[in-house]
């Protein structure tokens, strides 16, 4: 009996300060791993590119992480393979996570996605620029792609058509996308963009998707009222098919926008004579049919109102003399030449040149 009282108190002497120093190591491990990495209540992301080492790594963690957050991560990377294999990306910290959880996902590339929008802008430069605001290529890596004509043919376009293949709309991509995987995905989201039913639509107005993409581009540059852009489409529509005794051929477009665009002077409020004899594919007075390409990336609404134009007989329209954003639609010249002139006093009368 005194030796099991004996035996129990020797166990009890040393188990229960082995048991306290457990927890210890324990409480530890968890402060400095699994316990809240950042400082911050809401969710910070870093990003990680290809000059980054180890040591710039955990500087960017370092304004968002606490103290012991920084420590824990500082020895799961000093005792790791990190630094011969750094990924790039953006990675996102949450309030939640843990240092365990950041050397994780950063040694493991385990990326958060990033919302990019298609814009819908003008220029390849412009869309180049717009995009590297959102990805790690910066601009001009991009613009050389979208200008190779080899890469451009690779996905059935030209540099005049490429820009038919963005659809603007927004997904979620990878920080450090690549330009060859970026284009890929742009072809995916077009072929899903065209499905059954705009094809149809497309194929029975006799026309292409780069067409219908091109004249969309005109359409959004003359209204921006959604509402009225199919009866727009339908007035250009008309004049690409129009084909009688004066117009043999097919009846000039004469879109003020293509004008704007073959001089690259897009703030113009006025069209004047002068600037219709630029010699340019895209001059849509000289030159019968849509221009070789877009004059940006038109909206969805925009291509929708294409296919879903209205079927009228109008061939003429102008800018409404009360600046509301619409146009007064004519079937004859004559029509038309009073609708101008009406807008073109109103024009004078604010002294818009």
């Amino acid at each position: 009996m005194i030796m099991k009282d004996m035996n129990r108190k020797l166990t009890n002497r040393y188990l229960i300060p082995a048991a306290v120093c457990l927890l210890g190591i324990c409480g530890l491990v968890f402060y400095y791993f699994f316990f809240s990495f950042s400082a911050r209540p809401k969710t910070e992301y870093i990003y990680i590119d290809n000059n980054d080492n180890v040591d710039s790594v955990l500087a960017k963690l370092s304004s968002i992480a606490t103290c012991h957050g920084i420590q824990g991560l500082r020895t799961l990377l000093r005792h790791s393979t990190y630094s011969k294999h750094i990924r790039t990306g953006r990675y996102a910290v949450t309030p939640k996570d843990g240092a365990f959880k950041i050397f994780r996902c950063i040694k493991n590339g385990q990326q958060a996605p990033v919302e990019l929008t298609i814009p819908s802008v003008r220029t390849l430069d412009r869309l180049s620029a717009e995009l590297s605001k959102k990805l790690m290529l910066d601009s001009a890596t991009i613009y050389r792609v979208l200008t190779d004509e080899k890469i451009c043919h690779r996905y059935g376009y030209d540099t005049l058509t490429i820009a038919c293949m963005f659809i603007p709309n927004t997904y979620d991509v990878y920080w450090n996308i690549s330009p060859e995987k970026l284009l890929d995905r742009m072809k995916r989201e077009s072929e899903r963009f065209w499905n059954f039913k705009r094809r149809e639509k497309a194929k029975q107005m006799g026309m292409t998707e780069n067409e219908v993409i091109t004249l969309a581009s005109i359409i959004d540059e003359e209204t921006a009222n959604d509402a009225e852009k199919p009866m727009v489409a339908g007035m250009y529509y008309n004049r690409l098919k129009l084909r009688n005794a004066e117009y043999p051929n097919g009846m000039p477009l004469q879109a003020d926008p293509t004008i704007k665009y073959a001089w690259r002077r897009f703030g113009l409020r006025r069209i004047y004579n002068n600037l219709l004899h630029i010699d340019s594919p895209y001059n849509t007075y000289k030159n019968v049919g849509l221009p070789p390409g877009p004059i940006r990336i038109p909206s969805v609404a925009g291509i929708d109102a294409v296919l879903d134009h209205v079927h009228h007989d109008y061939l003429y329209m102008c800018a409404k003399e009360d600046f509301s954003g619409t146009h007064n639609f004519a079937h004859t010249y004559q029509e038309h030449q009073k609708n101008a002139a009406r807008y073109s006093k109103a024009l004078n009368e604010r002294g818009i040149k």
